[in-house]
């Protein structure tokens, strides 16, 4: 995945709470009021069950990701253009947000609607939110009650050491399309048809499979969404990157987590977001079709 150089980039679109000390919730895990997470709590619970991690600890020691990154205070002073999100993950995720934001913002004024951009916040251990408090165990998330997207990046990090996935900045791409999906589900009431319950074809897992498509949808538009410049962030996305992505969703799929870092037996009637094939194929019909019409899985009676 390459960026353009001469580009600017929207850091305001960020908030960075890394290293500031403001999560405050120690061994908690409370995230609840409709916190949407492209892996969930099943996670934490599992691995905290079985041994996999102590609870409340957090996700890794390790540093973010594998290239450079920057400190909270130098968030916007490092990340101008697209040539500082070729070189530092930081600043690539900015510009990641920045064109996710941008394709919807289009989207939605081409169908006579206003988009409403939300802040994705870059957080370390701990966070507070109108959803309740959550650690890093969660993975990253969406809280539809204040509209912002929660990270600690180092879970990129995470996907690569225990779940093994390949990774790579298309890879992590992916990851935050899917929370700004729930964005878009959100604003657009979709989210409120959601009733408790698992299960392969549940509610739960309709929302989750079409956040995946919505992903793929924006990948689909990634290199030709235009900045104020008139000019994309995003000059090129290989079929490598794909692949990378869909690594990621094979890897987050409820039964790949149940059977590796569960007990491993696969419950489908604990689903929440879907089996690995049917995360892998609704991402794919995102990136193939580039309609979000084609993204109704509530509708669908296949899911794959």
């Amino acid at each position: 995945m390459e960026f353009n150089d001469d580009v600017a980039l929207d850091t305001s679109q960020v908030q960075d709470m890394r290293g500031s000390g403001g999560g405050g919730v120690g061994g908690r895990v409370a995230l609840g009021g409709g916190g949407l997470g492209i892996v969930g709590m099943i996670i934490y619970f599992l691995l905290s069950q079985l041994g996999g991690v102590p609870a409340g600890a957090p996700l890794s020691t390790n540093d973010v990701g594998t290239g450079q990154s920057v400190s909270s205070s130098d968030l916007s002073k490092e990340c101008r253009t697209g040539k500082d999100a070729n070189t530092k993950q930081d600043c690539a995720l900015v510009a990641v947000i920045n064109s996710i934001q941008g394709y919807w913002t289009d989207t939605f004024a081409r169908s006579g609607s206003t988009y409403q951009a939300a802040p994705t916040i870059f957080f370390t251990d701990g966070v507070n939110t109108a959803c309740g408090s959550a650690t890093s165990d969660v993975g990253p998330f969406y809280c539809p009650a204040d509209q912002k997207a929660y990270i600690d990046l180092r879970f990129f990090k995470e996907l690569q050491t225990r779940f093994g996935a390949q990774g790579g900045t298309f890879a992590e791409a992916y990851v935050l399309a899917h929370e700004y999906g729930h964005h878009v589900q959100n604003l657009l009431g979709t989210s409120d048809r959601v009733r408790r319950g698992s299960g392969p074809t549940s509610d739960a897992v309709r929302l989750e499979l079409q956040a995946d498509c919505y992903a793929g949808v924006w990948a689909n538009h990634a290199t030709t969404v235009p900045t104020s410049s008139g000019k994309p962030l995003i000059k090129s996305i290989s079929q490598d990157d794909v692949n990378r992505a869909l690594d990621v969703a094979a890897r987050i799929g409820d039964d790949f987590i149940q059977e590796n870092l569960g007990g491993g037996q696969v419950d489908e009637s604990q689903f929440t977001h879907g089996s690995s094939k049917q995360r892998e194929r609704w991402f794919t019909a995102g990136l193939n079709t580039g309609d979000p019409a084609q993204c109704d899985t509530f509708s669908a009676r296949d899911l794959g």
